[in-house]
This record gives C-alpha cells, sequence and structure tokens, in this order.
C-alpha cells in the first residue's frame, strides 16, 4: 500500500510538474506566436520598404541617364561650337588676308571706319552672294583687252551698215507684198473677167453644138476663187443639168470641145491639133462640129486626126499614109482647090 500511494503521490507530483510545464510551453508558445506577428509585420514592412526603394532606384536611374544624355549633347555642342569657332577664326583671317590683297587695308582699319555700313543676316548672305556674282562676271571676263576701243568702233560701224542693210531690206520686203497684194488683186480681177467671159462662150458654143440644152461653169468656193476648183455642168437636150462626168462618150466630147472653142473665142490661137476628137460622134454631131470648126478656121489653123470622111471633107489640105507595097509606108497628101 505504501508503495502504492508513493507511485500515486508521485504520479501527481509529476503530473503537477507537467501541468506547470504545460501552462510554460504554453505561455512560450503565446510568446512565440507573438514574435511570429511582429516578424511578419515587420517583414510586410521591409517589403515595401523594398518597393520604394526599387521605384527611387529606377527614378534615379532614369534622371542618371537623362544627365547622361545631356552631357553627351553639351559634349557634341561643344564640338560643334569649337568648330564653328575656328571656322571663324579662318574666314576672318581670310577675309583679312583679302581686305590686304585687294584694297590695301588692315581689317581693323576698316571695321573701325564708321562710314561703311554694317550688314549682318540674311542681307549678309545676300551681299555676299552678289560679290560672288560679279566676281564670276570679271573672272569670265578674262584680262584686259587694250584694243577693245578700235574693236568696239569696228563693230558699231559694222552694226551701223548691217543695220542700214536691215532697213532696206524690210522696206523691199514691204514693196514686194504691197506688189504681191497688188498683183494678186489683179490676177483675181483677171480670172474673174475671163472665167465669166469664158463661161458666156462655153454656154453660147454649148447650146450650138447640141442644137440647145445648157451648159455652164461654176466655182467650187465662190469666197476664194483663187483657190477653187470649177465645176462644169451641163443639160443637153431633153437631159436635167448634170455634171459633166455623168455624160456619155459623145456629150464629153461635145462638152469638152464647147469649153476649148469657149477659151480659144477668149484668147485666140493661131495653132490648134484636134486627135480624134469627133470618133464618138454620131453624124448629126459631126456636123456641127465642122460648121463650128470652119467658122473658127478663120483665125485658127486646125490640124485634124481623123478618120471621119464627113470631117475629112472641110479640109483644104488631106494628108495620109497608104502602103502600096507591104511593109513600106508611104506618105500622101492632096490639096484641094478650094475650102469646102
Amino acid at each position: 500500500m505504501n508503495s502504492l500511494r508513493a507511485q500515486i503521490e508521485s504520479s501527481n507530483t509529476e503530473k503537477l510538474q507537467r501541468e506547470n510545464e504545460n501552462e510554460t510551453i504554453g505561455e512560450q508558445l503565446i510568446e512565440m506566436e507573438a514574435e511570429r506577428n511582429a516578424g511578419e509585420a515587420r517583414d510586410g514592412l521591409l517589403r515595401f520598404e523594398s518597393e520604394q526603394m526599387r521605384a527611387r532606384l529606377g527614378e534615379i536611374e532614369e534622371s542618371l541617364r537623362q544627365v547622361r544624355l545631356m552631357l553627351d549633347q553639351a559634349r557634341d555642342r561643344r564640338g560643334e561650337v569649337s568648330a564653328a569657332a575656328a571656322k571663324l577664326q579662318s574666314d576672318a583671317q581670310y577675309m583679312g588676308e583679302t581686305c590686304l590683297n585687294e584694297l590695301g587695308l588692315q581689317r581693323q582699319e576698316l571695321m573701325s571706319d564708321s562710314t561703311i555700313p554694317v550688314v549682318l543676316g540674311e542681307q549678309l548672305a545676300g551681299e555676299d552672294q552678289i560679290y560672288r556674282e560679279m566676281r564670276a562676271r570679271l573672272d569670265g571676263m578674262g584680262p584686259v583687252n587694250m584694243m577693245a576701243l578700235e574693236e568696239y568702233k569696228e563693230t558699231s560701224e559694222r552694226h551701223t551698215f548691217l543695220e542700214t542693210q536691215r532697213k532696206d531690206l524690210l522696206e523691199s520686203i514691204e514693196n514686194t507684198q504691197a506688189t504681191i497684194k497688188e498683183i494678186d488683186v489683179f490676177s483675181r480681177q483677171k480670172f474673174e473677167e475671163a472665167f465669166h467671159k469664158i463661161n458666156e462662150n462655153f454656154q453660147a458654143t454649148f447650146g450650138k453644138l447640141f442644137g440647145g440644152g445648157l451648159g455652164f461653169m461654176r466655182l467650187t468656193d465662190e469666197e476664194n476663187s483663187a483657190e477653187s476648183g470649177i465645176d462644169v455642168v451641163a443639160s443637153p437636150p431633153g437631159k436635167k443639168l448634170q455634171n459633166v462626168l455623168l455624160l456619155s462618150g459623145g456629150e464629153k466630147a461635145l462638152t469638152a470641145l464647147a469649153l476649148l472653142v469657149g477659151i480659144f473665142q477668149y484668147q485666140p490661137s493661131p495653132f490648134c491639133i484636134l486627135d480624134e476628137v469627133d470618133a464618138p460622134l454620131d453624124e448629126a454631131n459631126i456636123g456641127r462640129f465642122t460648121e463650128l470648126v470652119k467658122e473658127m478656121s478663120v483665125q485658127t489653123q486646125f490640124v485634124l486626126i481623123t478618120h471621119s470622111k464627113k470631117t475629112m471633107s472641110i479640109a483644104p489640105v488631106l494628108y495620109g499614109v497608104t502602103m502600096q507595097e507591104p511593109g513600106v509606108s508611104k506618105l500622101v497628101s492632096v490639096r484641094f482647090g478650094a475650102t469646102a
């Protein structure tokens, strides 16, 4: 029993000890939980601060990049300014040498002269362009020609002579044009006079050859007679007016003969050769043709080439070709005692 009690007491003592340990562990657990929460809060704060530091670092890096870019631009600008300054210095030196060589003055003397106007900017560029053009023209002229005055006098005399010749030519051209106009007017008048007279003769002869009918000529362009063509319109008895090209062969021959006679009546000719003009004519028309030839033979000598006996009968002299022997031609002429 005593041992059992001792075990119970030992168990109670151990239980109390374990309970105390559990309380201690619980307290430690609470403290550790509090520490853990504090650590988590601290960790969140540190993360926030880290994000802020990263954003600030990005801003600083961007500012640094902008500053470096501005520094590069400043270096480039400094190079350009240095080059421009060197060019200006070289130009100033060149201008000083130019002033000394061309004007015989120092640049400082020109700059100190207040009577010389000072130009800047675009006006200076314009004046410089004018100077360069004048310099180019002077250089293009070459060296001074000492004989220029004499050459100018010779050229002036030659120009005066040519100008006089030109005036003479212009006057000649005007006179020629006036003469041409006068000739043109006179030609038109003569043409119209001849046309109307020949047209009258043609109409009379046409009626005589055809025993009636109507035939006349007309201009294709009455407003411009010099460039106009001529249409021949004929109307034999019993036919309507039509162009001569629409007539028969005999009618064409008589119409052409009437026109020829009309021209001969206006401007007689000493000779006239008619070759087979009576070939397409019938006996009645040949009779009218021969009568017309006899009337005109008073002023004109006709040479008729024909095979018509009736035409041959009006000729005072007859020429023909015969072949009495085979292969041998012989010319035969017959002169009649009186004109038929």
